[in-house]
């Protein structure tokens, strides 16, 4: 029988599904869970030398506490910039300046809001088992493929599909797991 290197395309079928962890892994950490993360700020957009710069490439941003963040920014300059992007993000934040130090307090989470951050949670997770599932798709396809062209025999498909299964089942556990952890923070932050 011809070549069909099935480890290769295991380790890429990996790769694709540590990928849409990772994506999932960033999504949640915009999720708001009333305790202070500096991952919170990560997508904040600053304008700064005629375009717009990441909140991070001009600042550090700490968490002192449970309930605050602090940005120093760089160039005192763009203070009030900064100022002006944090509060304008979409994040319900109210930042004070004080000198070149801002302090951004985090406010308690609502009831009603604690549940629309797990529904939002609930969404991610979800689009994240889609992505593994259709890596599992791609995988099963290039089998299917693979017996038809008599690079692998029906012993083989059917063994390297139950393999691609249990990896699928892997992540998608990884993900549960992951979710379960994120809707206990929203619930208790």
């Amino acid at each position: 029988m011809a070549e069909f290197d099935f480890q290769a395309l295991r380790n890429d079928a990996r790769r694709r599904m540590d990928g849409a962890l990772e994506v999932l892994h960033k999504e949640f950490g915009g999720l708001r869970t009333g305790r202070a993360n500096t991952s919170l700020l990560e997508p904040v957009s600053v304008e700064a030398y005629g375009g717009h710069m990441r909140l991070n490439q001009m600042a550090n941003v700490a968490a002192p506490d449970a309930r605050t963040l602090t940005v120093q920014v760089w160039d005192k300059s763009l203070v009030k910039a900064v100022e002006r992007a944090i509060r304008e993000s979409a994040l319900g934040l109210n930042p004070s300046v004080d000198g070149s130090l801002i302090r951004v307090p985090i406010p308690a989470l609502s009831e009603e809001r604690r549940k629309e951050l797990t529904k939002a949670a609930a969404k991610y997770a979800e689009e994240c088992r889609v992505a593994v599932r259709n890596v599992r798709r791609h995988v099963l396809d290039a089998l299917k493929k693979g017996e038809k062209d008599g690079k692998i025999s029906e012993d083989e498909h059917r063994q390297d599909a139950d393999a691609v299964q249990k990896l699928t089942d892997e992540y998608i556990k990884k993900i549960d797991e992951i979710l379960v952890k994120k809707d206990k923070d929203i619930m208790q932050g």
